[in-house]
């Protein structure tokens, strides 16, 4: 298992991280994600620290607040140092009774929401605490202080975003920058092999800013799993036949699955140990967020860690699965092209 500086924040975490959305299975959509109760919790959470991997996300929305209480409880009952784990929530979500304010970036949403957290999972403070969507009903401003209020009074040791737009992240960053207060140190975002559009602005955004990227859904909601292909059904019970989220590709995805399902035959390992080993190859990427019901499934994405591909395979698949050229970008690539070459060759000199 290896270690990155996540942002600014002198924080190593792990390549993995575990994601808890498994745990608890209350309410409709949480149900169909996993349903794992206290003492799978125990063990996957085990196993994974057993591991090398000392970061773990959840969100107060995951199983209507089930998924804290388990994760907190299985810290307790493994006697985990609190020094040894780094922890991750959400707020945005709609909580509590489900009144007009139960929900957003609102100043009174977001302490509601961390004081109910820290009570679920049982500890003094929140490592990372996210917002978990755009509020366009608050200003940025008054999100970013909010949160700035949570780091100054030790709720919270640090602030991260999770799927806003980079236009979005800059603005929060540029006010944060402005007023002295804490600023975004991660971003939280679907990303995979088959689905590559974070790449278009978002990336180059938070690379110029050094904000973490964490990587949720790396399996695009199990599509490259190594279970489906073009000529492959699903498993019965797989979670991407009863909940066909995130949105993908399809074809696509299927011509990655192709050129992946070769290299893991090569190696004698999952199609998933491939297609996270891809994300763990991305500079961007600071920690991929991995999710299991079962402990098998746990121990394949523990393994991708020891996967490592070469130059020619991380070119196939950048082939395979490049994204349509869309503007600016086109424009930009042909305008700046003589000014990359004159940095490259001042490189060389």
């Amino acid at each position: 298992m290896q270690y990155k500086s996540l942002g600014h924040t002198g924080l190593f975490v792990s390549e993995l991280c575990l994601g808890t959305m498994t745990f608890g299975g209350k309410g409709d959509l949480w149900s169909k994600i996993g349903d794992l109760q206290q003492s799978d919790a125990d063990r996957l959470i085990g196993r994974a620290m057993d591991a090398g991997i000392n970061f773990i996300d959840t969100a107060d929305v995951y199983s209507e607040g089930a998924s804290e209480v388990m994760t907190g409880q299985a810290l307790k009952n493994l006697k985990v140092p609190r020094e040894d784990v780094i922890v991750a929530t959400k707020v945005f979500g709609e909580t509590g009774t489900g009144g007009v304010n139960s929900r957003g970036l609102s100043r009174r949403h977001i302490i509601e929401g961390v004081e109910a957290s820290l009570k679920r999972l049982q500890l003094d403070y929140i490592d990372l605490y996210q917002v978990h969507g755009f509020d366009p009903a608050t200003p940025i401003e008054e999100t970013v202080r909010a949160l700035d209020n949570l780091v100054q009074h030790g709720h919270v040791r640090h602030v991260g975003v999770s799927n806003w737009a980079a236009w979005q992240i800059m603005k929060a960053l540029g006010i944060s920058d402005r007023h002295g207060l804490s600023r975004f140190q991660s971003l939280q975002a679907y990303y995979t092999v088959a689905g590559r559009d974070l790449e278009r602005e978002i990336i180059p955004a938070i690379q110029s800013e050094n904000v973490g990227l964490m990587v949720w859904s790396p399996l695009a909601g199990g599509l490259l799993s190594g279970k489906f292909g073009r000529d492959k059904e699903a498993e019965k019970g797989s979670r991407r036949a009863s909940f066909d989220f995130p949105p993908v590709d399809t074809e696509r995805g299927y011509d990655c699955i192709e050129v992946m399902r070769g290299m893991a035959e090569k190696r004698g390992v999952s199609v998933a140990q491939i297609a996270l080993a891809w994300l763990n190859h991305q500079p961007a990427v600071t920690s991929v967020i991995i999710g299991a019901k079962r402990m098998d499934q746990l121990e394949d994405n523990i393994a991708s860690t020891e996967v490592r591909l070469d130059a020619d395979e991380l070119q196939a698949l950048d082939k395979v699965s490049a994204l349509p050229d869309e503007y600016p970008g086109w424009m930009l690539e042909r305008q700046g092209s003589h000014r990359r070459e004159q940095l490259e060759d001042a490189g060389t000199r």
